[in-house]
């Protein structure tokens, strides 16, 4: 992921409602009109919100009659992950040393 491309990931991340849309999403997809209810936006912010997270390819639509369902879309967000991946590996060596620690330390 290039530096722009994480930048751009990171501004579209960073909208509050467009990361409880990607959660809401993560549990299952979900037509506009019920996103609408769950986060108290107005029909088009929602669905500019959508569009955006769409074109950024972290979720997908798909027609079922008249409505639209959203679901995220993982490949979307593999950059992302990867970008993260060497934090995620600091982080992870970190609780690791401190499991072997209280590991060695005795109940006093």
């Amino acid at each position: 992921m290039s530096r722009q491309e994480t930048a751009i990931t990171f501004e579209i991340l960073a909208e509050p409602n467009r990361r409880t849309i990607l959660d809401l999403l993560r549990m299952r997809e979900r037509p506009v009109g019920e996103l609408v209810s769950i986060l108290s936006l107005t029909q088009p912010a929602v669905s500019k919100h959508l569009r955006i997270l769409r074109e950024a390819g972290m979720v997908q639509v798909r027609a079922d009659a008249r409505r639209r369902l959203y679901r995220v879309r993982a490949e979307g967000l593999r950059g992302l992950d990867k970008w993260i991946r060497p934090y995620r590996m600091i982080w992870e060596a970190s609780l690791d040393r401190l499991g072997s620690h209280l590991d060695t330390m005795t109940d006093e």
